[in-house]
């Protein structure tokens, strides 16, 4: 029996970056290489001769440290798809040798021999042009092993980019699937209504005579909400400015180098007008570097590459200001802190590029796995998942972390690969058990102190404040945020503010008014749409 087996250095948490190392029968590989320190690395190099890296995509957390691991192993061969391989050099820091000198370009769906009795084969993953997922697969004399790598995925449908295709993937029933969990038990919106959200925050600023920065990375989001405001109906033909930094211009410009890749509406729309650079047609979109923040005449949109340094912009600039930040963990910004000033308003959007425990579990019920590696996420997220019952009694189930080796067995009992290391696991992600005491005109609930020792508990308990609200036959708490407590405050000061907070379909900052567009999203407190009902005694004390 062949032995499977999965050492992690990098699992995306705290922007470490992703890089795994499997075992696959007698043979090593690696998966992505995004870390920031490739120390480890370098020690098991002198003792593993990996047969290959795969790269998934583009993006810095899977890709920014495969330079210098070429330099370290200059012999392996780093496979990815053909559009990666395009992508890829835009995030590296520095010039290095032409792609075609170390990266192995993979056309979709064929299998590759890579070794006498070892092959790779790629399939669109979405989230990104050219993202792939790797499935290997080792033909022992027993029986054929099989590990299937999704990389960063995504079921829907984006502007630039088809979403996973189930089909291509059913029936695979690997042994082995390594797949993020980025978003853990969340659920989204519809992309749609994703999208409009952020185009109807975006216009009421502009309307409010605030300019609005987007901080974005190179690649993927930045392209995304361009080609969204390109596009989207409410855009269309308005005298709005658009303005786009130099490294996300550049991330522009590559896209235009790979449209042929684009999806067939993509292509159909560039044979009418740009995709990104119009200075014409409204509305207009231009480098920065041809204008000035200081200099903008009226309230514009704004793209910058979320690692320069565009908070001294803001401060530097006489106008007012909404920071829009991706509430996607891979793409949130590190520095918030202290953010917000009488000029500049901090808020975020969710215009998701990673599915949602949806997605996720459609993925692997079509699959079908033995056993199930959840990366890319923080722990919290990881472990929410890996304690779903519909995941945890029919797969075996683990959560990567960085240095721990993960055995996979192929063919043992899920109680007997859940006794081992992952068991220690599961008893740290077993539920709380408290009590209930009913006073005389209270109920008083007691937890063990073990909570607080959650990294969670924090925001939880930010302001000593909960909800209760019945959802079902079950009643579910949750803490209410300084914002969210100090919006609720200033907005209900005065009855006549129509905005969300004071509508009566406001309900744990979703809107829940059947006749709202906005309905079943996140909004925020100070929103407002046609709908909107008053609820005079809501917040009254």
């Amino acid at each position: 029996m062949a032995e499977l087996e999965c050492l992690p250095f990098g699992v995306g948490q705290h922007s470490e970056g992703i890089c795994l190392q499997v075992r696959l029968g007698p043979y090593w590989l690696l998966l992505d290489c995004g870390l920031k320190d490739l120390r480890d690395l370098i020690a098991v190099n002198k003792s593993v001769r990996w047969a290959g890296l795969m790269c998934s995509h583009a993006h810095n957390d899977h890709g920014r440290s495969i330079p210098s691991l070429h330099a370290i192993a200059p012999e392996m061969p780093i496979y990815t798809s053909e559009v990666t391989a395009k992508l890829l050099p835009l995030i590296w820091s520095a010039p290095y040798l032409p792609t075609d000198e170390f990266l192995v370009p993979l056309a979709w769906g064929i299998p590759y021999q890579i070794q006498p009795d070892l092959f790779v084969q790629i399939l669109p993953s979405g989230h990104l042009p050219g993202a792939a997922s790797f499935l290997l697969s080792y033909e022992a004399s027993d029986r054929k092993y099989t590990i299937l790598y999704t990389g960063d995925f995504f079921l829907s449908n984006s502007r630039l980019t088809e979403g996973l295709s189930i089909e291509h993937f059913r029936g695979l029933m690997p042994d082995v699937l390594i797949v993020e969990g980025s978003f853990g038990v969340d659920r989204h919106p519809h992309r749609r209504k994703q999208e409009n959200l952020l185009v109807a925050t975006i216009l009421q600023a502009l309307a409010a005579e605030r300019s609005v920065l987007l901080p974005v990375p190179k690649l993927g989001l930045g392209q995304e909400i361009l080609m969204l405001l390109r596009s989207h109906h409410q855009f269309t033909g308005k005298d709005i400015d658009i303005w786009v930094d130099n490294q996300v211009g550049l991330g522009c410009d590559r896209y235009l180098e790979i449209l042929d890749y684009l999806p067939n509406s993509v292509q159909n729309f560039a044979q009418h007008q740009s995709l990104f650079w119009d200075y014409k047609v409204r509305p207009r979109i231009g480098h920065l570097a041809s204008t000035n923040l200081t200099d903008l005449g009226k309230p514009s949109v704004v793209l910058a590459d979320r690692d320069t340094d565009w908070y001294s912009w803001l401060q530097s600039t006489p106008h007012q200001w909404l920071v829009l930040d991706c509430a996607d963990e891979e793409y949130m910004m590190p520095l918030r802190v202290d953010l917000e000033t009488d000029r500049i308003i901090y808020q975020t959007y969710l215009l998701a590029e990673h599915s949602d425990v949806a997605g996720t579990a459609q993925l692997i019920h079509n699959l079908k796995p033995q056993h199930v590696v959840f990366v890319h996420g923080s722990p919290s997220r990881l472990s929410d998942l890996a304690n779903l019952e519909e995941l945890s009694n029919r797969y075996h189930v683990h959560c990567a972390s960085a240095g721990k080796k993960i055995e996979l067995p192929v063919g043992s009992s899920l109680n007997a690969a859940v006794a081992g290391s992952d068991r220690k696991d599961a008893e740290v992600l077993s539920p709380y058990e408290g009590e209930l005491a009913e006073l005389d005109s209270t109920v008083m609930l007691t937890l063990p102190i073990e909570i607080t020792e959650d990294r969670r508990w924090l925001n939880f308990a930010d302001t000593g404040l909960v909800e209760a609200k019945w959802q079902g036959d079950n009643l579910v708490i949750r803490g209410i945020s300084q914002r969210e407590l100090l919006n609720a405050e200033t907005l209900s000061a005065t009855s006549s503010v129509r905005s969300c907070v004071n509508c009566r379909f406001y309900r744990d900052q979703h809107c829940q008014n059947r006749e709202s567009p906005l309905r079943w999203l996140r909004v925020n407190a100070d929103g407002y749409c046609p709908a909107f009902q008053a609820d005079a005694d809501k917040f009254k004390r």
